[in-house]
């Protein structure tokens, strides 16, 4: 199994963190966010990974050489113009191309958790999914939509009207956690271009009844880093030993 970890962001959230590195490079407890998702790969067992690279680059890819790769196969996808989730993912196709049985994962740089890759995985074959996407109950000006059987419906955004792409008797909004799994025949239905998000794919293609799946990760620790007092917390979290990876 190959991964694609999306680490190509200005991190502006992170400022002053990211002053002067990619938020990639931003430390937690003394290792980096790309050091701590490399690690958490590897222990599922993934050895081949492209990562996504813009603000920064060089730094990014200096750090890997420095550090051998951390004994995998790494690949780097320089982005000269920010391409977004989707937009990264299309450019990087072809990484996954290459095992077209072969379900991949799909990882925010800025996310930690405990979620089981496994589990998600087991899900993901079993329901067929064009995508198997890691999703929570929690509060979030964002909700994906998702019917009875777990499969994506719509969108609602705070402010907005909810948007429906594909009618369901009822509709249970969960908060998007940055981590999917992905079959690559759903590479080729991309049709978006340039610079856009995978929610738009996903949406996009919920609404041409294709199956695009939520993966419960109510029960594993979770944390976006996107914000400094977020790095923080989960700096105290893993000193305490609140949680380890």
């Amino acid at each position: 199994m190959r991964a694609m970890i999306l680490a190509a962001g200005l991190g502006t959230r992170l400022r002053p963190l990211t002053d002067d590195r990619p938020k990639a490079l931003v430390e937690v407890a003394g290792r980096t966010l790309l050091e701590i998702t490399l690690a958490r790969l590897r222990g599922f067992g993934i050895r081949e990974v492209i990562v996504n690279v813009h603000h920064f680059a060089d730094l990014v890819a200096e750090y890997l050489k420095k550090n051998n790769d951390f004994g995998m196969r790494i690949q780097v996808s320089r982005e000269d113009d920010l391409l977004d989730t989707g937009g990264g993912l299309k450019k990087a196709g072809w990484f996954f191309l290459e095992q077209p049985d072969q379900p991949f994962l799909l990882h925010n740089v800025d996310v930690i958790s405990t979620i089981d890759f496994q589990k998600m995985l087991d899900t993901h074959r079993q329901t067929n999914a064009l995508s198997t996407i890691a999703t929570q109950k929690r509060e979030s000006s964002r909700q994906l939509l998702f019917d009875e059987n777990h499969t994506l419906c719509g969108r609602a955004t705070r402010g907005c009207d909810p948007e429906v792409v594909r009618l369901s008797p009822q509709s249970l909004p969960r908060a998007f956690s940055g981590v999917h799994i992905i079959s690559p025949r759903m590479l080729p239905m991309i049709a978006e271009t340039g610079a856009f998000s995978i929610i738009e794919t996903y949406l996009r293609l919920a609404g041409a009844s294709e199956k695009i799946v939520s993966f419960s990760a109510d029960d594993y620790y979770w944390r976006d880093l996107g914000k400094p007092e977020n790095v923080a917390q989960a700096a105290h979290d893993l000193e305490q030993r609140i949680v380890s990876f």
